[in-house]
């Protein structure tokens, strides 16, 4: 028997395609009667970065500024993805009412798109992806293929459409 879908995690790295596919999620949320949790992950600063800055500037007021910078750029994206979600849900204000809580998290994208979906119980997972030049067809993103490698639950991978949807794909 197929269990029956809750919660949405919907992760999203606020490119075109996450636009694209926020619409399926969406979609789902209305069938299924489901909520949506967005979670955006903010990738840590590289160990190379990190050992050239160190050797120029006071690594305690460094590691100071960084975590500053980085609490300002998770409100500013929280705000970026509400406003986002309202520009969305335009048509279908309803829309709305199913994200049930938006995350920014910093970590890596595969281990906190994991996680999340464990400790916000979320039964299915949908993200999007897209193709590399000429590499598209060999290879799905790094970050898709490894959730949908560890998964231990379904996983939509939602890839951009070749064709001109009408959507305004403009980013979030």
């Amino acid at each position: 028997m197929i269990p029956q879908i809750k919660k949405i995690l919907y992760a999203t790295d606020l490119s075109k395609n996450s636009v694209y596919a926020y619409r399926y999620a969406m979609d789902m949320a209305e069938k299924y009667d489901s909520e949506i949790v967005i979670l955006h992950v903010i990738e840590p600063i590289p160990p190379q970065v990190k050992h050239y800055v160190s050797i120029y500037v006071n690594e305690a007021k460094w590691e100071e500024k960084i975590k500053t910078e980085q609490e300002m750029a998770i409100d500013q994206i929280k705000k970026r993805l509400q406003e986002f979600c309202k520009r969305e849900t335009q048509d279908n204000p309803r829309c709305l009412l199913l994200v049930s809580k938006i995350l920014v998290q910093p970590g890596h994208p595969v281990e906190e798109i994991l996680k999340a979906a464990d400790e916000e119980a979320c039964e299915v997972i949908i993200l999007g992806t897209h193709g590399k030049g000429f590499l598209k067809q060999t290879f799905l993103g790094s970050v898709a293929r490894s959730v949908l490698d560890r998964a231990r639950k379904p996983v939509f991978i939602i890839p951009l459409p070749h064709d001109d949807t009408g959507l305004g794909l403009n980013g979030i």
